[in-house]
């Protein structure tokens, strides 16, 4: 596996950077979606988020890799169980990768033909969601993923389960994971069904000022003449931002979110005409992980003003007396309310 670009060295894309740190202290956000422009790092930096991330307890032996700590248990879990000692190890959070042209066996899983066919057994064979179960499950180009494979992952994001009736399998499994989208606007809309999973919704911009430019070649360069040597010169500022996500863990229960804020939440939310309830939701979460991040006891104004946009850009309708974008419109309501 090749050696991914720092997570610590990307230069700018603060909101995004932001976003994904969010999601990594609070998988309850319900996704990322990144859009923006060619070769502005959108799948640099969620490749950096793998080397990034602390590693996870997990079942020995489980193909889910569940949470030994879990009241419910799978079937793996449940066999597991039934033995002297039910033993765990530590395991990189898992990154996946969901290709465009990703057949609907390798995504869901499906019967191991060669054990079928060799021993006359059936076993299931997991596919690309239980590799993702507790991990990221990162789709490149999400504007262009086909029709079938949205609403297969509509219905996983739902349940947190996927569930496979087919060739004599009857198989349930979890997949609880934080999905990662990136895309270019220009080639394709998102469904509204499958941008509506997405907690935050981040925009890229190639950079306009020569110095981070100059910057961006300069980083990318010394990274691809030697990717070991530049990663060792990043590697401090990485465990740093690990540190930090692992105490914003342990801080984000006690973090406190009066009713004062809920009703500013709602406020901003009904201001801009945002579409159901998940606006709300996920601005009072992205503010409490935001909170733990930034050590605070409780959530504050500020707080919900730094992740307004991000959390409700994607959930507003479209006004056609109103030409301006959804990050503006919302700046304004907030500008408005919160004076």
């Amino acid at each position: 596996m090749s050696m991914p670009f720092p997570f610590s060295a990307i230069v700018a894309q603060d909101e995004m950077k932001l976003a994904i740190l969010i999601a990594a202290v609070e998988p309850a956000i319900g996704g990322i979606l990144v859009l923006g422009d060619r070769g502005t790092g959108k799948s640099t930096a969620v490749r950096g988020l793998a080397a990034l991330l602390p590693k996870m307890r997990a079942v020995q032996g489980c193909r889910y890799h569940c949470d030994p700590m879990a009241t419910s248990r799978c079937e793996d879990c449940a066999r597991l169980k039934a033995g002297p000692r039910l033993k765990t190890e530590e395991l990189p959070v898992p990154v996946v990768d969901l290709p465009l042209g990703a057949s609907e066996d390798r995504v869901l899983g499906a019967l191991d033909l060669e054990r079928a066919l060799s021993q006359g057994i059936k076993v299931f064979e997991p596919g690309l969601l239980a590799r993702a179960h507790r991990g990221f499950l990162y789709i490149d180009e999400v504007n262009l993923l086909e029709d079938h494979l949205v609403d297969l992952l509509i219905d996983v994001a739902a349940s947190g389960e996927n569930v496979i009736e087919r060739e004599g399998l009857s198989v349930r499994h979890p997949a609880r994971f934080v999905l990662v989208g990136s895309g270019n606007p220009e080639e394709g809309e998102l469904r509204p069904q499958l941008l509506d999973r997405f907690g935050l919704s981040v925009e890229v911009r190639t950079p306009t000022e020569i110095a981070q430019r100059v910057e961006v070649v300069r980083r990318r360069d010394a990274y691809e003449r030697d990717p070991a040597a530049f990663s060792a010169l990043w590697a401090k500022q990485d465990a740093k931002v690990r540190k930090q996500i692992l105490q914003a863990r342990e801080r984000l229960p006690e973090v406190q979110v009066d009713d004062a804020v809920l009703y500013r939440a709602s406020e901003l939310c009904v201001a801009v005409n945002s579409d159901g309830l998940r606006g709300e939701l996920t601005l009072m979460r992205a503010a409490r992980a935001l909170a733990a991040l930034q050590a605070a006891p409780a959530v504050t104004l500020a707080h919900l003003r730094q992740i307004a946009v991000p959390a409700l850009r994607h959930r507003l309708r479209r006004n056609p007396l109103d030409d301006t974008g959804s990050g503006e419109r919302i700046d304004r309501a907030v500008a408005e309310l919160w004076t």
